[in-house]
């Protein structure tokens, strides 16, 4: 009997290459794992695409509410940008597409699993550390990276093996999608100096095709977690895809990033996160009206730390687990609604409610409402300033701007008898 591998298969034009090498270099029967995050594309023929490529089965799982809820929600709550830009789409579902790859090995006896990264992205880290922190013992096989082929050395071969693959020598795009954005990479994109086609893009209306009237959006939290657009409660997955819908129109969300990739080069990406630019946008508004200033601050310090995990593969890390410990924590009063004003391809959070706000109008007001004790404030100033004050009396001394004497009575003079 043969020994078998679990490929992650998307039927882009990397994993259909990788089943018939896989036949051909280690003679192994290959099962394929189909994960359905969003990318709204035709599973049943995906499933049969892998069968007739060689593939001796193929498992097609729906787990969008799993990777809206358990996956971008928990970024989402840590505010993660890597870089301060990419809401690593496709770095959360790395995480979970490696646990679906363990649990499908373990279920058909497998001995390895696969992937379809190449040897110099991301993904790869991102799978074969997941999969090693789940099961040590699994081999993992990543033919791209092995044997790498050019785009169009892989087109040819697809060809050569009777696989029908959605690219062409002229349009030679890499694309991922899933519910929380759409990456693309490759082809003419690889010139960081040319403006992305919109040919590029899918999701996104470019500017001059958007309505000309702006469009109000309200988004509930509850704990951190979006539950409702405009008052209608909906599913993890269902509201994002709405909200990608929604903001597509108008749009919102498009990103043009040179970033760092872990392997060290640099890389021109393009991506299109509807949803994901708007609740995080959202979110943060929210935060700023229900965190107390000293929550926010060093919750804020965090989040490049939590999305620089993710990206670089550290999803089953034991600090990624504290941290969403620490975010969770931070969590519990982030509930409210928040207004966003969607207008040619902007998003920007209008107006803001909550019932844990901490803003109080009060205090806040220059009106004749005003409660704010006017007068504590010189005490407090005086208070606040004295490190610094004592600093620049005893400097003025030492360089002979100001004789002791005069030091002193600097010194005395901030005190009260």
């Amino acid at each position: 009997m043969k020994d078998k591998v679990v490929l992650a298969y998307s039927g882009g034009l990397d994993t259909s290459v990788a089943i018939p090498w896989l036949r051909e270099t280690y003679e192994m029967d290959v099962i394929a794992l189909a994960a359905d995050v969003g990318e709204g594309k035709d599973l049943d023929g995906i499933r049969q695409k892998a069968l007739d490529i060689g593939a001796i089965d193929c498992h097609v799982v729906d787990v969008r509410e799993e990777f809206a809820k358990e996956y971008a929600f928990l970024a989402l709550k840590a505010n993660a940008l890597y870089e301060g830009r990419y809401p690593l789409s496709s770095a959360l579902s790395r995480p979970l597409i490696s646990k679906l790859l363990v649990d499908c090995a373990h279920a058909e006896g497998a001995r390895a699993v696969a992937h379809g990264c190449t040897g110099k992205g991301n993904d790869q880290v991102r799978f074969d550390v997941s999969v090693k922190a789940l099961d040590p013992d699994l081999e993992v096989i990543a033919p791209v990276r092995e044997s790498p082929m050019a785009r169009t050395d892989a087109i040819a071969y697809a060809k050569e093996h009777g696989i029908p693959v959605p690219v062409g020598k002229q349009n030679p795009f890499s694309i991922d999608v899933n519910l929380w954005g759409r990456s693309i990479e490759c082809g003419v994109l690889e010139d960081p100096w040319i403006e992305a086609p919109e040919e590029v893009f899918a999701w996104t209306a470019s500017v001059a095709d958007t309505p000309a009237a702006c469009r109000y959006v309200n988004v509930t939290f509850s704990g951190g977690i979006p539950v409702a657009i405009d008052g209608v409660e909906m599913s993890p997955a269902t509201l994002l895809s709405e909200l990608n819908r929604i903001g597509g129109m108008h749009g919102v969300g498009r990103l043009d990033h040179v970033e760092n990739r872990l392997v060290g080069i640099k890389s021109r990406e393009i991506y299109e996160a509807p949803a994901a630019v708007m609740l995080l946008e959202a979110h943060r508004d929210l935060e700023d009206l229900t965190l107390p200033r000293e929550l926010a601050h060093f919750k804020a310090g965090l989040e490049h730390k939590y999305a620089e995990l993710v990206y670089f593969g550290l999803w089953f890390s034991p600090l990624r687990e504290a941290l969403d410990a620490f975010v969770e924590q931070s969590q519990k009063r982030v509930s409210g609604t928040v207004r966003l004003k969607l207008h040619r391809g902007t998003c920007q959070a209008v107006g803001r409610k909550s019932p844990q706000s901490l803003y109080d109008a009060d205090l806040a007001t220059y009106g004749a409402e005003d409660t704010f004790d006017h007068r504590a404030a010189e005490g407090f100033i005086t208070v606040w300033g004295l490190p610094t004050t004592v600093h620049a009396a005893v400097a003025s001394k030492n360089d002979g701007t100001a004789d002791q004497q005069g030091t002193v009575s600097a010194i005395a003079g901030m005190q009260r008898p």
